[in-house]
């Protein structure tokens, strides 16, 4: 398998896994989701959010190569349906941009400002990598903060999400 191959199938692992955890989390009440817990984000909605944060603003430096100034707690959507739906918004475009990007773009590097505003130039191979990373490690924060809810978090294992008729 090829490195962007490797990319795509983590795109659609992304949006699969996300499906998953956002229906898992509309079971809960509002105020279970915005309840104040032991996290980096405090809750599971602002979780949700950070983690949309996130890849907006990478996509961004992916696409033109520009941060947008945006802090990495801001809660872009305090409604959950609007957040559910800026999701699924945000993974269609995941998986154009991916699906459209030439295997030999991800060889180059890419200069940007991280969050402080300092400059950095990194191989957009390692970028790509951790922008998955990153949507990966939080959705194992929302996970576990599922876990302290009356609602069972779900699997999100993704060898199982993947596994061809998967239903588990």
């Amino acid at each position: 398998m090829t490195l962007i191959a490797h990319f795509q199938q983590l795109t659609c692992y992304n949006t699969l896994a996300n499906q998953r955890l956002y229906q898992v989390c509309a079971q809960l009440t509002e105020t279970d989701r915005q309840q104040l817990r032991p996290a980096f984000f405090k809750s599971i909605h602002a979780t949700l959010n950070h983690i949309l944060v996130g890849d907006r603003i990478w996509m961004s430096r992916f696409r033109e190569g520009v941060t947008p100034v945006i802090a990495l707690d801001a809660v872009l959507y305090e409604n959950f349906a609007e957040l559910w739906a800026k999701r699924i918004q945000a993974d269609v475009e995941i998986e154009q941009f991916f699906s459209a990007l030439p295997e030999e773009r991800i060889s180059q590097t890419l200069q940007y400002r991280n969050s402080s505003g300092h400059l950095h130039t990194d191989p957009l191979n390692l970028l790509m990598a951790h922008f998955f990373n990153h949507q990966t490690h939080h959705r194992g924060q929302v996970h576990d903060m599922l876990s302290q809810t009356r609602i069972k978090p779900p699997s999100l294992d993704m060898h199982q999400i993947l596994r061809p008729g998967s239903q588990s």
